[in-house]
């Protein structure tokens, strides 16, 4: 900021020096030509060798354009100039855009840039890396995180379908690292663009870009040969002893390191002091203020006298100068005084706000139950990171419909990266009342005191807003709900990864109940809940309704909380929630896994339908599984893996929680048939010795109005189950 603060200033006295009172001093040497078409060239640029500093400064105005347009050597060839700036030390030049080859593996790549090798650099203050094209990460060498655009639409390069980052300074060959996981074999296909270019370009407010050609951000890319764009490269040029040619000043200022380490790096530039004009790097010539009325203000009857260096001096008849110096002694003094008191309010209002902001945030961080949670069992802020409202709201673009990941009873999710590169999920409560804190501070307080692979890790909160935020991992591959029931899912979830996502859905409960500090119960096991990562890892989520318990507390008795089709018969009758509702809700999901069947259908509700669970049951029962499963887990599973898991899927839905196995001893037995142990130690609860079980009681969970269940068993055994086919 203060490199660009600099540049400003810089330019703006430049401007003033070769341009008021209609004076125009030549920027380039005598006797040569100033303008190439619309731009102009200043010394030590030249349009002959003899007019500019040496050949690398030499510029080519090609006359067989209409206007003429001026090149100058770089390294690929020649460049067309279309801006050369004193004050700030920049020539811009126009570049190819070519396509980027898909990949999916990561790739080293140089960026082809033209360059002029011998005097320039590509400028970080005004260049930014730009990709487009969803899904391709792009990172900088030397780290300057990733770049990674979602897909989707925009008229404007902001992070949908295509991302900028900044750049190092003072470089001449730009690295990158790149890969899009979404390519497909074909290595030639184009994926999108990477490439350099001014950032004034990308916001559309340089007006000399508005005729070149513009990128479209839309998804999938259109991909085109003609795409150009502009980079700004510094150029350097020392002036031999500058402090002895009259009118010059020179100053050295540093150059913004953005996330470098390291010492400043530094750039001199030199421009004509006020009340001069010309070229810095020729000559600075005084400006005669008297030659024109509007550079100075003497009264009609004084006479103006040009005083060197860049001023001039007012001369009053005699005996007239004490009368007219009253009137302006006045009028400098009210003007200093409103200038103060102006100063001092803007001050005053300024302290006002930010109190008023500050205590609204104290305000929100005390409703959202921020010191309850500080002052919960085992919290503290050091295990509990506190995000500012304005950092996530740069994150997800403030909270843009394009970034909503979904949406539920509980809030919206939005996809945001953090300034570090992070990409995560941004949770949005929905509006929150005094009886909703309790629920919203034990989810904090239980998920940050969780480390696991298959459990979703929390990364912070923020309280300051009017609504809570919590701040996830972003899971990539949304949830297993989606995978197993979404009719356009074009690639099913094979058998073998269903298996590995049942072993790790069982492993993650069992770190729950018996490896936490606590124990934890999850209370809402869904497919919903269950994410999916970028290698189709199972992640458990939302910890809204979870509850801990002493290590002795056998259940807890409270309100019935669940979704229906998951919750346990044994729950709902009896209000006392155990570890074995856990277990019931863990085989609700097995046996979706199974069947690609959802839990509740339409049917169920009706009268006379069947649930999930109650046909699942009846097909064993009538030695019939083959004819409820899935096609593709009958095409890809082993027979007898498929009936080892689901005669465990059986014993979880138990109407006897006792019967039940514990989640411990699920895992195990998952893992043992993921390793192709079917024989174990563990207890397979043959069907001799299998509680007897009314299916019809299933059936009224998902059918009846009433708040009870029935108690009626039937005494009918499940048989052994094999292929019916």
């Amino acid at each position: 900021m203060k490199m660009a603060s600099l540049f400003l200033i810089t330019a703006f006295f430049l401007h003033l020096a070769t341009t008021v009172a209609g004076q125009t001093a030549s920027l380039s040497k005598p006797g040569c030509q100033e303008m190439c078409g619309n731009v102009v060239v200043p010394y030590p640029f030249g349009i002959s060798t003899n007019c500019s500093a040496d050949i690398s400064f030499t510029i080519i105005c090609n006359q067989t354009f209409n206007p003429p347009r001026p090149f100058i050597m770089v390294q690929v060839g020649f460049g067309e100039v279309v801006d050369i700036s004193l004050a700030t030390k920049t020539v811009t030049v126009m570049q190819s855009i070519s396509p980027l080859n898909c990949s999916t593996d990561r790739k080293l790549q140089q960026l082809a840039q033209p360059m002029v090798t011998s005097y320039a650099t590509f400028s970080n203050v005004y260049n930014r890396l730009v990709v487009v094209g969803c899904q391709n990460v792009v990172s900088l060498l030397p780290s300057y995180g990733e770049c990674n655009p979602i897909c989707g639409e925009s008229s404007i390069c902001n992070g949908i379908n295509c991302c900028q980052n900044i750049i190092p300074p003072r470089q001449r060959e730009i690295e990158f690292f790149y890969r899009n996981p979404e390519a497909g074999t074909n290595a030639a296909l184009s994926c999108g663009y990477v490439f350099m270019a001014d950032q004034r370009w990308l916001l559309n407010e340089y007006a000399n870009y508005t005729n070149l050609h513009n990128l479209s951000y839309s998804s999938p890319v259109s991909f085109r040969s003609d795409l150009r764009a502009p980079l700004v490269l510094e150029w350097e040029f020392e002036i031999s002893n500058p402090t002895t040619r009259p009118g010059v000043q020179c100053n050295e200022i540093d150059l913004p390191l953005v996330l470098l380490g390291g010492e400043n790096m530094s750039s001199t530039v030199c421009s004509c002091r006020p009340g001069y004009q010309g070229n810095p790097y020729l000559s600075c010539e005084d400006i005669d203020e008297c030659r024109n009325p509007s550079l100075n203000d003497c009264p009609t009857a004084a006479t103006c006298v040009n005083t060197p260096p860049g001023s001039f001096s007012c001369q009053l008849p005699a005996n007239d100068n004490e009368p007219r110096m009253k009137p302006v002694i006045i009028g400098v003094s009210c003007g200093l005084g409103g200038l103060v008191l102006l100063g001092g309010a803007l001050v005053s209002s300024n302290v006002a706000r930010k109190r008023i902001e500050a205590n609204r945030k104290k305000k929100f961080f005390k409703r959202n139950g921020g010191f309850l949670l500080l002052s919960s069992t085992n919290n503290t802020p050091e295990n509990i990171r506190f995000f500012d409202s304005k950092e996530l709201a740069l994150a997800t673009d403030r909270y843009n419909e394009n970034r909503v990941l979904g949406r539920g009873g509980q809030g919206t999710v939005y996809k945001g990266m953090l300034p570090d590169g992070r990409i995560v999920a941004v949770k949005k409560s929905e509006k929150m009342d005094e009886s909703e804190v309790g629920a919203f501070v034990n989810e904090v307080a239980i998920l940050s005191q969780l480390n696991h692979r298959n459990v979703v890790k929390l990364l912070g909160c923020c309280l300051e807003t009017e609504v809570p935020l919590l701040v996830y991992e972003f899971v990539p591959n949304g949830t297993l709900f989606q995978h197993i029931h979404d009719l356009g899912n074009e690639f099913p979830l094979p058998w073998k990864i269903r298996l590995r996502i049942a072993t790790e859905l069982a492993a993650a409960l069992a770190y729950l109940h018996y490896s936490a500090s606590v124990p934890i119960y999850h209370r809402d096991i869904k497919s919903t809940n269950i994410l999916l990562d970028e290698k189709y890892h199972a992640k458990v989520s939302d910890f809204g309704t979870s509850r801990s318990f002493n290590v002795d507390q056998t259940h807890v008795t409270t309100r019935v909380m669940g979704t229906f089709g998951y919750m346990d018969p044994e729950y709902f009758q009896s209000n006392q929630f155990t570890e074995k509702s856990d277990v019931y809700s863990f085989g609700v999901v097995v046996v979706e896994l199974l069947t690609g069947e959802k839990a509740v259908t339409a049917a169920a509700k009706e009268e006379g339908g069947r649930s999930l669970v109650a046909q699942f049951l009846h097909s064993m029962q009538d030695d019939k599984l083959f004819d409820i499963l899935d096609q593709d887990v009958v095409r890809e599973g082993v027979v007898e893996d498929i009936v080892a898991v689901a005669r465990l899927a059986r014993r979880c839905l138990s109407l006897d929680g006792k019967q039940r196995p514990t989640m411990k001893e699920a895992a195990m037995e998952l893992e043992a048939i993921q390793m192709g142990k079917l024989v174990s130690n563990l207890q397979t609860c043959d069907e001799e010795t299998e509680p007897a079980m009314s299916i019809a009681v299933y059936d009224s969970l998902y059918t009846s109005d009433t708040t009870g269940f029935s108690t009626t068993t039937d005494s009918s055994e499940f048989p052994f189950l094999s292929s019916s086919s």
